[in-house]
């Protein structure tokens, strides 16, 4: 009581001194802002009694804080006035919420998608890209992060849990890997620069290869033998796009990556696969160059070539230095529902005599092959009326054909000694499928698939997912697959 009539005193006091509406006041007014005014001073008064007498070891009463945090999160490392201003780093105090000293728990900037597929195949035999003939697999598991840094810096990684990831039960059948993770700083449309774990831009398929986005189950055989998708290197360059008609556009990529290494695993008849080299060091010491240019005339039409270029294996007393160069021509045609896509490639390879594998000794000089898928995309309105909720506007059906070749060995190297096993790629696949997409996201896809080897011998070396010893990959029948982004 004695706190009470102190303040009030107080404020009664302070009147004269209010500005002139105050006269005109009704004393119903002039007592209410004096309860309003007691009140508000007994608040800060009791605050302040309570913080003096609470023991240390006792918890603030409940609803006081400060400074007040700003922002989800934040007030894990505000503890004391001004502290929200001191940048994370070494100069942040504490222990145990040290872990949280990260810029984006108070200012999130990323985004997490990816995407997942599921499939099942029943063949005749075992073929190049299913090593069993009747097989459930949950294939890829993507997940993706983007982050917008700056309106200049951004980031991007992709990893791929492949076949359950490391821990599959199979031992080897499964893999975790970082398929890229590079940094963009954005100067202006027509060039840019990035640096990281970078996608490789020979051919289109490497650049597109996510399972919702393609129509058909397997890849083409000419990305995964020839181009060794999916292909990363850890390099950096930049990339651009240019447009030199109201109607045309140019879009380039140029990069210096590690580059390949035979000592990664050696270029045999096989495909370029094993000699994708290493993200974390140059084991050769010198670097590859890579690059794409795409022209697209018109909407609808896109021509692109690109190229690598790489000393595989460096130069010794007993040997000359080995190089790879592939190129790649890449196409797609659109016109209303019809696409008609593809890609051909042709790798070179010099000095690869010494291969180092049981088996073969000697490697291929030359590799070739290509692919070309027309698809026709419908909807038919009866189905839309017939069960509106599963057929929109946003559904498509997608017919689609792929007629694909690859030879590993295009000058037929390796068919004598000292090499056991020759030519073991000369594949031709045609695929018949038809898919549906409830929306464009996701796909369900059912494929009809006829495969050949063309090597009489039919011997193919196990080695992972490229088939059995003394079977050839020539398995015919059908694959179901579902695919979606999220």
């Amino acid at each position: 009581m004695k706190i009470l009539s102190i303040l009030g005193a107080l404020v009664i006091a302070s009147l004269p001194v209010m500005p002139v509406w105050a006269e005109n006041m009704t004393p119903e007014d002039i007592q209410r802002m004096v309860d309003e005014a007691v009140n508000k001073r007994l608040q800060e008064h009791e605050r302040r009694e309570g913080t003096m007498e609470r023991k240390e070891d006792e918890p603030p009463p409940a609803g006081v804080q400060y400074p007040t945090p700003t922002g989800p999160i934040t007030d894990i490392r505000v503890e004391r006035k001004g502290e929200e201003k001191v940048p994370l780093g070494f100069g942040s105090t504490g222990s145990g919420k040290l872990v949280y000293a990260k810029p984006f728990v108070s200012a999130p900037k990323a985004i997490i998608g990816g995407y997942v597929d599921a499939m099942y195949n029943n063949l005749a035999r075992q073929n190049l890209d299913n090593p069993s003939r009747h097989s459930f697999g949950q294939q890829r598991l993507v997940p993706f992060i983007y982050a917008d840094i700056t309106d200049h810096v951004k980031f991007a990684a992709e990893l791929e849990f492949e076949r359950g990831g490391t821990n599959a039960p199979q031992g080897t059948d499964g893999s975790m890997t970082v398929e890229f993770a590079f940094i963009d700083y954005l100067f202006d449309e027509t060039i840019n620069a990035r640096a990281g774990i970078l996608l490789m831009p020979v051919g289109k398929f490497n650049l597109l290869h996510d399972s919702p986005l393609n129509d058909l189950v397997d890849r083409p055989m000419v990305s995964r033998i020839v181009i060794p998708s999916t292909w990363f290197q850890a390099g950096a360059g930049g990339y651009g796009t240019f447009y030199p008609s109201s109607q045309s556009k140019l879009d380039w990529e140029l990069y210096a990556v590690n580059g390949m290494s035979q000592t990664a695993g050696a270029i045999t008849d096989q495909g370029t696969r094993g000699a994708r080299g290493s993200v974390s060091r140059d084991r050769d010491d010198s670097k590859a160059v890579v690059g794409r240019v795409a022209f697209s005339p018109m909407l609808g039409i896109e021509v692109a070539g690109s190229g690598y270029h790489d000393v595989y294996k460096q130069e010794s007393v007993t040997a000359d230095a080995g190089r790879i160069s592939i190129f790649a021509l890449d196409w797609t045609l659109q016109r209303g529902p019809f696409e008609l896509i593809g890609e051909s490639a042709w790798a070179r390879i010099s000095n690869n005599n010494a291969t180092g594998v049981a088996g073969s000794g000697i490697g291929p000089g030359s590799m070739q092959g290509y692919y070309i898928q027309g698809n026709y995309h419908f909807m038919p309105e009866f189905l839309k009326k017939w069960a509106p909720s599963h057929f929109t506007d946003a559904s498509t059906f997608t017919a689609v054909v792929r007629w694909e070749q690859v030879d590993t060995d295009t000058d037929d190297r390796t068919r004598n000694p000292p090499n056991t096993f020759g030519n073991r790629r000369e594949l031709d696949r045609l695929t018949l499928g038809l898919n549906f997409r409830p929306i464009e996201d996701t796909v369900f896809k059912f494929d009809w698939q006829f495969n050949t080897q063309k090597n009489a011998l039919g011997l193919v070396n196990a080695t992972g997912d490229m088939g059995n010893s003394n079977s050839p990959m020539d398995g015919d029948g059908f694959l179901v697959q579902a695919a979606t982004y999220f």
